[in-house]
């Protein structure tokens, strides 16, 4: 099994994918939802460092509170869409994301995970964070193929 970091530098290396669009993660096949999550799981990293952002408002284990997942996909997507090569408003960005911000903070400490837990590389660092991403992913990529497969073979045998 290939790490995250693995798995995430395989997606630099693909074509350009165009233009960025919502992500639905309850409508997401297995192989689309793998992909998303690593895409996510690689912005939301380098947005943690880049912005200097405390578990506070992003905690290591932000991928198993739905609210965040869904905050942090939409503030991907309006990354994505700010800084493209027709970039619409980077400082527009920035507004949204000091909401985007304040939203995350409600939800972490409403959620009960605060900073008892630091990032991998970190001093005293927890680095069970990679390690549970990736159980994580697999849990929900087998769960998208049970269901996927349920549901090619109910089509095949109805009943």
């Amino acid at each position: 099994m290939l790490s995250v970091a693995d798995r995430s530098r395989d997606l630099d290396d693909g074509p350009d994918p165009g233009p960025a669009r919502p992500i639905n993660w309850d409508r997401l096949s297995a192989s689309e939802a793998e992909r998303e999550w690593l895409v996510l799981n690689k912005w939301v990293d380098w947005l943690r460092s880049t912005y200097n952002l405390t578990d506070f408002v992003v905690p290591p284990y932000w991928h198993r509170h739905p609210a965040l997942v869904w905050e942090l996909s939409a503030l991907h997507l309006y990354w994505l869409d700010a800084y493209s090569g027709c970039a619409r408003d980077p400082l527009n960005w920035h507004r949204e994301f000091a909401d985007s911000r304040a939203r995350l903070r409600e939800w972490v400490a409403s959620s009960g995970e605060m900073s008892s837990i630091t990032w991998p590389g970190e001093s005293g660092a927890n680095t069970r964070h990679d390690a549970d991403f990736v159980l994580f992913v697999a849990d929900d990529v087998n769960r998208r193929r049970a269901a996927e497969t349920a549901r090619h073979d109910d089509g095949r045998n109805p009943r």
